[in-house]
This record gives structure tokens, C-alpha cells and sequence, in this order.
């Protein structure tokens, strides 16, 4: 008991002193799932959006891919990602491997079915709301879409907070493709799976603390958008 005080202890002391390791660390882990999210929602919006309204052969088969890939199992991704990415790979020229643009593809995969998938069903409720009121006006689907997605920005950041939430939680897959090295490919997540594995916690804690504001803060956001959402409906 009084070794886990003590290691909760150092913990704070990590946090409120910006210890450099930490700061780091949590730089980078900010650092890769923002730029894979952002890769995401470039991805994401469009091709859900155009899956919503748009009739193409497929579709159907896009909806219930994107459906089931939300639930895409990390070590497959990351298995994916390095088989890629390896010398012997299609990719591996670029020696991408064990970096954190290797790191970025893999939680851009994780993240862009979230993201896709979530904006499809935005705009999808939002044409039911406005179809009438559109094609009056003279507006195709596909004229609509610019006006729906501004409509529902809304919703659609809470998408995006959604698949920011998944990519800072990711361990397995980042951890296959960026291989954890200090100074290099380490984020919370794999670096909090080391240290509890080597029985350093006071850094494990100091990381999870930061990891569940960040979490707790990430649920605020969504859940502040979402009441907008509600007001601005019902006003």
C-alpha cells in the first residue's frame, strides 16, 4: 500500500513539474492522434456524407463495410500496417516502419470507419429533416451536401472527438507498427504497458492520469456539442 502511495506520490510530482520524459510523451501521443484524425476526417466526412445521399452501385456494401470496420480489432490493423510497411513489403522502400507516420496509418484505418460511418448517419438524419425543404428549392442531393455538412458541423466534430477518443486509447496497433522506442515511437499508451510491465508505476500513473483527463475532457467536448445540437433543434 505504501509503495503504490509513494509511486501515486511521484506521480503528481511528474505532472506538476512537467517532467521533460512525460511531457514527451505526452507530446507525441498528441501529436500522432491528431494528425491521424485530422488525415480521418478529410477521409471520413466526405465518403460518409456522399455514402448518405448519393445512390451508386455498392453503396450498400460501403454502409455495412464501414459499419463493420468501427469494430476493426487493432492487432489487425497493426498486423496489416507492418506487413506493409516491411522491407519485404509494397511499401517498404519508404522504410516507414517503426516511426511514427507508421504509427499515424494505422490509427488513420482505426479512426476513418468511426468517423465515416458516424457523419453517414448525421447526414442521413438531416436529409430526412430537410429533404422537402431542399428540393423545393430547387437542390439535388448532391448540391445539398455542402449545406448538410455545415448544417450538421456540430455532430460531425462530435464524430471526430469520437475517433479521437479511439486513437489516443490505441496501444495494440501502434505499438506492432512504431515498436515503442524511446525517444521515437513512444505515446501513453504502449509506454504505460512498459512501465507496469518493468514495475515503475509512479510514470504508468503519472501517464494515466494524463490519459483520463484528456479522455474525461474529450467526453466533455462531445457531450457540450451535443447539447448545442439539441438546443439549436428544439429552438
Amino acid at each position: 500500500m505504501i509503495e503504490i502511495t509513494d509511486a501515486f506520490s511521484t506521480a503528481l510530482m511528474l505532472i506538476l513539474t512537467l517532467d521533460s520524459d512525460l511531457a514527451e510523451i505526452v507530446g507525441l501521443s498528441l501529436h500522432v492522434s491528431l494528425s491521424a484524425v485530422c488525415i480521418a476526417a478529410i477521409v471520413g466526412i466526405p465518403l460518409g456524407a456522399a455514402v448518405a445521399l448519393l445512390r451508386f452501385p455498392g453503396r450498400g456494401a460501403i454502409q455495412i463495410s464501414l459499419n463493420a470496420m468501427m469494430g476493426l480489432p487493432p492487432v489487425v490493423v497493426g498486423l496489416l500496417v507492418y506487413l506493409t510497411l516491411s522491407r519485404a513489403g509494397p511499401l517498404g522502400v519508404f522504410g516507414l516502419l517503426y516511426t511514427p507516420a507508421a504509427m499515424i496509418i494505422a490509427q488513420v484505418l482505426l479512426v476513418t470507419p468511426i468517423v465515416a460511418a458516424l457523419t453517414r448517419q448525421v447526414i442521413e438524419d438531416l436529409w430526412n429533416t430537410y429533404a422537402d425543404q431542399l428540393t423545393s428549392l430547387g437542390a439535388t442531393r448532391l448540391r445539398a451536401l455542402p449545406t448538410l455538412i455545415i448544417d450538421g458541423r456540430f455532430s460531425l466534430l462530435t464524430a471526430v472527438l469520437a475517433g479521437f477518443g479511439r486513437a489516443m486509447a490505441e496501444v495494440g496497433a501502434v505499438m506492432m507498427v512504431g515498436g515503442n522506442i524511446d525517444h521515437v515511437t513512444r505515446v501513453m499508451t504502449t509506454t504505460i504497458a512498459l512501465e507496469v510491465s518493468k514495475g515503475d508505476l509512479a510514470l504508468a500513473l503519472a501517464l494515466g492520469i494524463v490519459l483520463l483527463s484528456l479522455s474525461i475532457a474529450i467526453g466533455a467536448a462531445a457531450q457540450l456539442f451535443t447539447n448545442h445540437r439539441e438546443r439549436k433543434a428544439r429552438a
